[in-house]
C-alpha cells in the first residue's frame, strides 16, 4: 500500500514539475525561434524596397527570391507548435535565406545565444 500511495505522488509530483520545464523550454525556444524568423523577414522586406525601382533581369531574379522568402515566412504556422513539419519548414526558410544572401552577395551570419542574439552582414 505505502509502495503504491508513494509510486502515485511522485508520479503527479513529476508529472507537475515536467509540466512547469516543458513550458518554459518551450518559451524559450519559441522566442529564439520567433527572433530568427522577424529577423529574415524585416532583412527580405526591407531588402524589398531597396529593389523595388530596380527593373533589370539581374534584379528580377532577386526580387523574385525575396518574394519566395516572404511567402514562405508568411505561411509558417506560428500559432501551432504540434505542426509535425515545423523544423522541416524552419530548415527551407534558413536555406532560402542563405540563397538570398548569396544572391545579394551579402555574408550573414545569424547568431542566438545565451548572452545576446545578432545578426550582422
Amino acid at each position: 500500500r505505502f509502495h503504491g500511495e508513494g509510486y502515485q505522488e511522485g508520479y503527479a509530483e513529476g508529472s507537475h514539475v515536467g509540466v512547469v520545464e516543458g513550458r518554459r523550454y518551450g518559451s524559450l525556444h519559441g522566442a529564439k525561434i520567433g527572433s530568427e524568423i522577424g529577423c529574415y523577414l524585416g532583412f527580405a522586406l526591407t531588402w524589398q524596397c531597396l529593389l523595388q525601382k530596380c527593373t533589370d533581369e539581374k534584379n528580377s531574379k532577386k526580387r523574385r527570391a525575396l518574394d519566395s522568402l516572404i511567402g514562405m515566412i508568411r505561411k509558417f504556422p506560428y500559432e501551432d507548435p504540434t505542426y509535425d513539419k515545423l523544423q522541416e519548414d524552419l530548415e527551407k526558410i534558413r536555406g532560402k535565406f542563405k540563397q538570398v544572401c548569396s544572391m545579394l552577395n551579402i555574408q550573414s551570419d545569424f547568431r542566438i545565444g545565451t548572452e545576446r542574439s545578432s545578426l550582422t552582414f
